[in-house]
């Protein structure tokens, strides 16, 4: 046991006597006032009520001293319990995407290896008035075998992606309906994002409710909300561990990833579905955008639209689907005998706290983002030889992510750096979660994906750095993903080669 105690409980005991002692002395003032009755009296009464109150004190201070050595004991015994984070390795078992190249791993990754593109125009709705009519459009999806079909007509398609994609990262994984009935579902969470949320279920609402209340869809607001996408696949699955979401606009999936994988390191959980998903492209969406004058018009040639560091490129192109990853306790996927993909390393968070949507001019949030990604998974700036960056194709953002990977890894002659949106579009909160899956088959293939479209480079990027328009061998040492959001939200996260 311990003999020592903490200033905090310390302070907790003086401030509760101090009260108690402040309550007993007004009490005194007012059942023994000075000037009242015969004066040996009120001096008598006096004196034993300080007696008393001293004799409180006292056994009021041992038994707080008890009282924090118990704390301090019981404290002892809860850190004793706590794993040691540095031995619980993550790894990943599992991925499922879909997106407008493929919703398996190994489509959407060959089809980014022989730059295809998924950028088209957009069919969903008549945008001919928009000034922008192209994205990275889904243009076949089922939920069949995913979803239950009931459910499946009432959810926006951000839940329909979400659920879908990570059903089948599960199936990648190996983790049967029979093999998840063994697992500690206790231990077992979800932890997928979204930025943009239900917006065609709460779209719906707003036109219903333009005739009446009563036409409103009654699950309009829970199947509006960015967290009701992780509840539901947790409630179909019965996992009770972490579950909830996180939504730092096109930043979203990295954090989800880095909190899930903290989870597990932190000894809470075992396995974590984790990612981001969206479906933007309803004419609000596409509006929205077209507003902040964030998007490319080049309507003409879809293909060419998103191009990364090129010259010539007028904003990025919005994309949709989904991106999921099971993360999973080494020690556990090794006990189950699953395929471990890669290992995840770490990543970090800043905020560049400068504005709404522009990096920082000097891009310190980026910087300081990287250096402490690369500090929480304890790698050496010569270590990482593969970028998958963020780059948009928008005027600032892409220079400035730019100029701080060089600034980090710039002396690295093995640096590769590409960017995955020059084919798939911006999918927005589910970027990183594709984009992650990228990372992690780049690993696995030894192979790293073109820029499409880098055609006039500006003057201060160095094409040496970047990869060039066909696919290139890279075997990849630590590979790193940074997703970026609007409000400034910075995140990276590091992956490498399981050894």
């Amino acid at each position: 046991m311990a003999a020592v105690v903490t200033p905090i409980c310390t302070w907790l005991v003086a401030a509760c006597l101090s009260a108690a002692c402040d309550a007993d002395e007004h009490k005194q003032k007012h059942c023994f006032p000075g000037g009242s009755g015969a004066g040996g009296g009120a001096m008598f009464g006096q004196g034993r009520e300080r007696r008393r109150l001293g004799a409180r004190r006292r056994g009021a201070a041992r038994s707080g001293m008890a009282m924090a050595v118990a704390l301090q004991a019981e404290r002892s015994v809860i850190e004793k319990k706590k794993p040691d984070i540095k031995q619980r390795r993550v790894v990943v078992t599992g991925m499922g995407v879909v997106t407008p190249l493929g919703h398996d791993p190994d489509v959407f990754y060959n089809n980014l290896l022989d730059g295809v593109s998924g950028i088209s125009e957009i069919e969903r709705f008549d945008c001919s008035n928009f000034p922008t009519r192209i994205a990275g459009e889904i243009k076949s999806f089922s939920t069949d075998g995913w979803v239950a079909p009931k459910l499946a007509k009432r959810m926006d398609k951000f839940m329909l992606y979400l659920i879908t994609a990570g059903k089948k990262a599960l199936e990648n994984g190996g983790l049967t309906e029979e093999l998840r009935n063994e697992l500690d579902k206790t231990r077992c969470g979800v932890l997928i994002g979204s930025a943009m949320g239900g917006m065609k279920v709460f779209n719906d609402a707003i036109e219903a409710l333009r005739v009446s209340y009563k036409k409103m869809n009654p699950f309009c607001v829970p199947f509006a909300t960015t967290n009701m996408g992780s509840a539901i696949l947790a409630m179909d699955l019965g996992w009770m561990g972490p579950n909830y979401s996180i939504s730092t606009a096109c930043a979203t999936s990295n954090f989800c990833i880095l909190n899930a994988a903290n989870h597990i390191r932190r000894g809470e959980a075992d396995v974590m579905l984790c990612g981001g998903s969206d479906a933007p492209l309803i004419p609000i969406g596409l509006g929205g955008f077209v507003a902040c004058r964030a998007l490319s018009q080049r309507n003409s040639d879809p293909t060419k639209a998103s191009r990364p560091w090129d010259m010539d490129r007028d904003g990025f192109v919005m994309g949709e689907g989904a991106g999921v990853l099971v993360l999973e306790e080494l020690e556990h996927a090794k006990e189950r005998g699953a395929k471990i993909y890669a290992e995840f390393l770490g990543g970090s968070f800043t905020c560049d706290a400068y504005h709404m949507t522009e990096p920082h001019p000097e891009g310190r949030g980026i910087t300081l983002c990287i250096e402490k990604a690369l500090d929480d998974a304890g790698v050496a700036r010569e270590e990482i030889n593969y970028v998958n960056a963020h780059a948009t194709s928008t005027q600032s953002g892409d220079l400035k992510e730019y100029e701080a990977i060089v600034r980090c890894f710039g002396q690295n002659p093995q640096l590769r750096v590409n960017s995955t949106k020059s084919m798939t579009g911006h999918l927005i909160g589910a970027a990183g979660g594709i984009e992650a899956v990228a990372s992690i088959q780049a690993i696995r293939t030894g192979w790293v994906h073109p820029n499409l479209n880098l055609e006039n480079p500006e003057d201060i990027v160095d094409v040496g750095v970047l990869v060039g328009p066909q696919k290139e061998r890279c075997e990849v040492n630590v590979a790193l993903s940074n997703s970026f959001g609007f409000g400034g939200h910075n995140s990276s996260i590091l992956f490498a080669p399981f050894k």
